[in-house]
């Protein structure tokens, strides 16, 4: 079954966390084109969060999750608060829900955690998630190293439960790949930042419109927090100091607050504008509608040309 089967929308695709960008607003614009809206925690305190979950449902009445960044210290009360607050969708990142499953299974919740590795996956069905997003290293934000198109099939073949591929996801010539890798649906997030509705800087908007395909490089791969972000300044000076041996500590007062500054100061020179791969495919502002139309006729179009 496909993710819009399952999830009642109008196309199998999912927006990524995105923290700091997907807001409730956001989240709503996403499921009013047609996607499952994702409000991103990441950035958020939990009682933001709850006024996020409620501007989203006053602005749609269509489907939408939250992605709950683990890391977040305010985790535990965030898995309150969407119990609290009726969500029925949760995805999650950067670590295993597995203490949040048996209080958001007993609340209705359809949970998909994020993934990136084969071991993870199963671990995570048999832990009782009921799907799992296989995320790619091409994608931007926090990454895992195995790439979408290895990735997908090996947690297809791995799990019985359902698959959302990420990852280099930006077309409908890459959606009707995912497809034919075993995906029942898709997760995008850095074609979205080149939307009208996006709330990022317009300088932001024009650093991505303007990267190419070798534009983006992972930090933290040695302190072992890897992030996709675009080459500023600011990542080359990150990748010369791991590469002289700078502690964690060190590395995380020079990335403090970066990617704040991205998203609400447009600084493209010390901020960290997260953006995978596919980058270099974006070329111009459009709607999330649009997008999301293009995607699908592209997908189409590419199907029936493999006929």
């Amino acid at each position: 079954m496909r993710i819009n089967e399952l999830f009642k929308i109008e196309y199998p695709i999912i927006q990524g966390g995105m923290a700091n960008i997907a807001t409730g607003e956001f989240a709503a614009a996403v499921s009013n084109a047609g996607g499952l809206g994702l409000i991103g925690a990441g950035g958020m305190t939990a009682e933001i969060l709850r006024e996020n979950i409620r501007k989203c449902k006053a602005l749609t009445d269509k489907p939408f999750g939250v992605n709950i960044m683990l890391m977040n210290p305010e985790a535990d009360k965030m898995a309150e608060v969407v119990v609290e607050e009726g969500v029925k969708i949760v995805t999650t990142g950067a670590g295993f829900p597995s203490k949040y499953i048996p209080s958001w299974k007993e609340a209705g919740i359809f949970i998909m955690p994020v993934v990136s590795s084969t071991i993870v996956a199963k671990k995570m069905e048999k832990e009782g998630a009921d799907a799992v997003i296989a995320e790619g290293g091409e994608s931007g934000g926090h990454v895992g190293e195995m790439t979408t198109m290895a990735l997908v099939p090996q947690v297809v073949d791995a799990v019985s439960i359902p698959v959302i591929a990420a990852g280099g996801i930006a077309d409908g010539r890459q959606l009707a790949a995912a497809f034919a890798l075993g995906a029942c649906g898709v997760q995008v997030g850095t074609v979205l930042l080149a939307s009208n509705e996006c709330p990022i800087h317009e300088n932001y908007k024009a650093a991505v419109l303007k990267a190419k395909d070798n534009d983006t490089i992972v930090t933290g791969r040695i302190a072992g927090t890897p992030v996709r972000i675009l080459k500023n300044s600011m990542a080359r000076e990150y990748v010369k100091l791991e590469k002289q041996g700078a502690d964690k500590m060190e590395l995380e007062k020079f990335t403090l607050g970066s990617l704040r500054r991205a998203v609400f100061d447009g600084d493209t020179q010390t901020g960290s504008l997260m953006a995978g791969q596919v980058c270099g495919q974006l070329s111009e502002i459009k709607s999330i509608k649009e997008i999301f139309d293009e995607m699908m006729d592209t997908y189409k179009k590419t199907v029936e040309g493999l006929k």
